[in-house]
């Protein structure tokens, strides 16, 4: 058994001290994902926080044998799932406006970095959704189509799918930063 694996052992056995050493392994990986989908540091932790609520609320649904993962990173893609439903519902807060750029970069070097990340962003935004959790869970993640296919609820197939056409629509929309 892995050592996430004898975590949450302990943790459906109620063991609070495992659920903090989880939370110390994955918060900055569970963070990064989160940020990734939201474009806001603040909304991130505070969706990293509620996941491990939820992993604590939902211990008992966690396979013993299972791989940890894929199950805490399907929590956090639900929840980042129904912030950015809630965001949708609530046009006169924009994404961009909680981009979170660092105001300390200067020079035309970082300007165009800085240009060419927001590009980025904005193109991976405007996927449909699960066009975008494939591209997220893939390229910043670097998960493989099978741990993929397992937190969004698809099949491997559907997942290289995605990835195809995702990356296909971003080279059209990105196509004058790739010169």
């Amino acid at each position: 058994m892995s050592e996430d694996g004898e975590l949450m052992a302990r943790v459906q056995a109620g063991d609070e001290a495992a659920l903090a050493a989880l939370m110390t392994r994955w918060e900055l990986p569970l963070k990064g994902l989160l940020l990734r989908f939201l474009s806001n540091h603040h909304d991130a932790s505070d969706l990293a926080q509620e996941t491990f609520v939820r992993v604590w609320l939902q211990r008992d649904k966690f396979r013993p044998g299972a791989e940890f993962r894929p199950w805490l990173f399907a929590i956090a893609v639900n929840l980042a799932r129904n912030r950015l439903r809630w965001w949708r519902r609530r046009p006169e807060v924009t994404l961009e406006a909680w981009s979170g750029e660092d105001a300390a970069e200067h020079g035309a070097d970082a300007t165009v970095r800085r240009e060419r990340a927001e590009a980025v962003r904005a193109a991976v935004r405007q996927l449909p959704r699960e066009l975008q959790e494939a591209v997220v869970l893939a390229e910043y993640e670097h998960l493989p189509q099978a741990e993929i296919a397992a937190i969004t609820g698809s099949t491997v197939k559907a997942v290289e799918s995605r990835l195809y056409r995702a990356r296909a629509a971003l080279r059209v929309s990105l196509a004058r930063w790739l010169d």
